[in-house]
């Protein structure tokens, strides 16, 4: 079982690691070189709020998995 674990975790991280480099991108380069995007305050719509909810889930996931993971190997 801690085999199925850990590789459902490294599964979770992988996908993490791109959904998380995926809303940076899609937040726009503005931020970065100093623009004024950043002090608005904007809503998420459409694929950019399903981005979010993707990541905030799947980090939840892998928080869970790894709890179980040291659960089970005690």
């Amino acid at each position: 079982m801690q085999t199925y674990l850990n590789i459902v975790q490294i599964i979770l991280g992988v996908a993490l690691i791109i959904l998380v480099l995926f809303e940076v991108r899609s937040s726009g380069m503005g931020g970065v070189f100093g623009g004024t995007q950043t002090s608005l305050i904007r809503k998420r719509r459409g694929p950019e709020l399903l981005l979010f909810r993707l990541t905030v889930g799947t980090s939840v996931a892998f928080f869970l998995v790894a709890i179980v993971n040291v659960l089970v190997v005690g």
